[in-house]
C-alpha cells in the first residue's frame, strides 16, 4: 500500500483515512485480519505508537475490533462500511464544492464541470 502523508494535519488522522479507504474500497474485506501495528508501522514509515492511535480510533468507529488472540479485523457489519464510504464520499464532494465555489461556480456548475469533464 502507498502512503500519502504530509506535515499539514496529524499523521495519526491520515493514517486512519487511508485505512479507511482501504477499508471501504475492499482492499481490505470485511471479516479480514489485518496486518499487525508494526508491520503497518513498518510500510508506512512511522512509530507504532501513531499507527496503533489510528488503528483505535477505527476501532473506536466500529469499522475494526480487535481480539488478544487473533489480532484486529475489519467489521463484519457491511453497513456500517457503506455509510463510512459514503461519509468519504461527502466529505471529498464538499472540498469540491468549497473549491470549485472560490472560483465563483454555483454547485450546479460544478456538477456540471464534471458531466463534462467525462465527456
Amino acid at each position: 500500500m502507498k502512503w500519502n502523508l504530509n506535515e499539514d494535519r496529524p499523521i495519526w488522522i491520515q493514517l486512519k483515512e487511508q485505512l479507511g479507504k482501504q477499508i471501504v474500497s475492499g482492499r481490505f474485506q470485511s471479516g479480514e485480519k489485518l496486518p499487525s501495528v508494526r508491520d503497518l508501522a513498518r510500510e508506512a514509515g512511522v512509530n507504532p505508537n501513531t499507527m496503533q492511535r489510528a488503528l483505535a480510533s477505527l476501532d473506536s468507529d466500529g469499522l475494526t475490533s480487535t481480539n488478544r488472540t487473533s489480532g484486529r479485523c475489519v467489521t463484519m457489519d457491511k453497513a456500517l462500511i457503506d455509510n463510512f464510504r459514503r461519509e468519504i464520499a461527502g466529505s471529498i464532494i464538499d472540498s469540491y464544492l468549497e473549491a470549485m465555489g472560490e472560483m465563483g461556480f454555483e454547485p450546479e456548475e460544478a456538477a456540471q464541470a464534471i458531466l463534462d469533464r467525462k465527456k
